[in-house]
């Protein structure tokens, strides 16, 4: 009898073994490694302008456009730009401020702003008064450092995108990596 149940038991046990329950729920999708997915390499790409913004009397704006070819960039349909205005410079330090940002004049309230299309960038100086009032060092010798972000590069929608650091950090961007070009 003992033999009987020690051979029950084991039977038991490799019968339960061998049972499989339905499937679970599928998990998160992973990196497909260091080269990205389908072997592609996602790369963000910094790069400053030290620019001139231009009087636009039609429209009461400052602006200034350029293509991304400029730069040898390529734009992919769900990319995306973010842009940074370089407010001072203190104890050495550069003080960032994303667009879009308010200004507040004696005139009135002013607002750095942007847009992109696949093909450019175009950054603004949008007053509420008119433009031709501006005081012209808020429109001359204007440094600004473009963020071209691929989106499949899976960044998180919490990461704080008014902290140029953290964006650097998150992106894998160092100082020496952001490319530097004056266009007067």
């Amino acid at each position: 009898m003992k033999k009987f149940g020690i051979l029950l038991g084991t039977f038991v046990a490799l019968f339960f073994m061998a049972c499989e329950g339905p499937a679970g729920p599928p998990g998160f999708d992973g990196f497909d490694g260091e080269d990205g997915i389908d072997g592609s390499i996602f790369e963000a790409i910094v790069f400053e302008v030290d620019i001139d913004l231009t009087l636009n009397p039609a429209s009461n704006t400052y602006s200034f456009n350029e293509p991304f070819s400029a730069h040898s960039i390529e734009l992919f349909p769900d990319d995306a730009i973010l842009v940074y205005r370089l407010e001072e410079v203190d104890n050495d330090l550069d003080v960032w401020r994303q667009l879009p940002q308010p200004f507040f004049t004696d005139l009135g309230v002013l607002y750095y702003n942007f847009d992109f299309t696949k093909n450019d960038y175009t950054i603004y100086l949008e007053p509420d008064f008119d433009a031709s009032m501006v005081d012209q060092s808020l429109v001359s010798n204007q440094i600004f450092r473009v963020f071209v972000v691929p989106a499949n590069l899976g960044l998180s929608s919490k990461m704080d995108k008014s902290n140029i650091k953290a964006v650097m950090n998150a992106l894998g961007v160092a100082e020496k990596d952001v490319q530097r070009f004056t266009i007067k």
